[in-house]
């Protein structure tokens, strides 16, 4: 372990350019809840327990149809806890890292939390690819405009568990839906994500003969489309691209130029960035 963080160590320094990418380990640091598994969620949401819902079953638009004050006690309870919690120690190492690159970075995350952004990270410089829960869009109109949530956009009552304020499309005046890309997913209107992926591309394009790391923080493998891209991002570069996995549980790396520290976001960060 101690070789594998001396070797981190080494190749952080020596990078030109750093790629954050991030899935919800990240922000089990700052008291967010990571729903591994049903138990694991249903801990953080006790009515949906009661109703036998999964994650995967309640990340579903289609509630926003059926039953839309349940659909927004979900996502208002998250957006109302991701604007009370703050980002952990770990966001600041990471930007005082990119600091010292002269600020060549770029974070490529599935969070919806939007903690990057409030720790501080330049917001043009940001992909969220499942979108974010501080944007709001149609149900209807996947092509229409995504305007911003404040924590007032939507109220719950807690007990019932019920969404008693929800937040309407301005243009139609139906309820609306998180930008969020859910599971099994058709309306997501991805404009502001596909904004997004153009300015990543141009800087990956910009950085084709850089030195990269790329530093991956609390990935798992229930939905690994972040594992499987720094895996295949390590093999893109012209110079060649090493990855750094930091993970508790899931340590195997299929790259080349990749290695896994055993730990939690914040203790592997400090481990190789303090």
């Amino acid at each position: 372990m101690q070789s594998t963080i001396l070797r981190a160590k080494e190749i952080v320094e020596n990078a030109d350019a750093v790629i954050i990418t991030a899935g919800a380990g990240m922000g089990v640091d700052s008291g967010l809840p990571d729903f591994r598994g049903d138990l694991g969620f249903w801990k953080a949401y006790p009515p949906l327990k009661d109703k036998n819902l999964s994650f995967t079953e309640m990340a579903n638009p289609q509630w926003f149809f059926s039953s839309p004050e349940l659909a927004w006690a979900f996502y208002g309870h998250r957006l109302k806890l991701y604007n009370a919690t703050q980002p952990h120690e770990g966001f600041a190492l990471l930007k005082d890292l990119c600091e010292t690159k002269a600020g060549n970075y770029f974070i490529y995350t599935s969070n919806v939390d939007g903690h990057f952004e409030k720790a501080g990270f330049d917001k043009d410089k940001i992909y969220e690819i499942h979108g974010s829960i501080h944007h709001a869009q149609c149900i209807h109109n996947d092509g229409g405009n995504i305007w911003n949530m404040d924590e007032n956009s939507a109220l719950v009552d807690e007990e019932k568990f019920i969404a008693t304020k929800m937040p309407v499309c301005p243009e139609c005046g139906c309820v609306s839906r998180p930008n969020i890309l859910m599971f099994y997913d058709h309306e997501f209107n991805h404009k502001r994500a596909w904004t997004q992926r153009k300015k990543y591309d141009a800087w990956l394009s910009h950085n084709m003969n850089s030195k990269i790391v790329i530093i991956e923080i609390g990935v798992g493998l229930v939905v690994p489309t972040i594992r499987i891209y720094g895996e295949r991002m390590a093999k893109r570069f012209k110079r060649g691209a090493h990855l750094i996995r930091i993970n508790p549980l899931d340590t195997h790396v299929s790259a080349y130029r990749g290695m896994a520290i055993k730990a939690g976001g914040l203790e592997g960060l400090r481990a190789i960035l303090s």
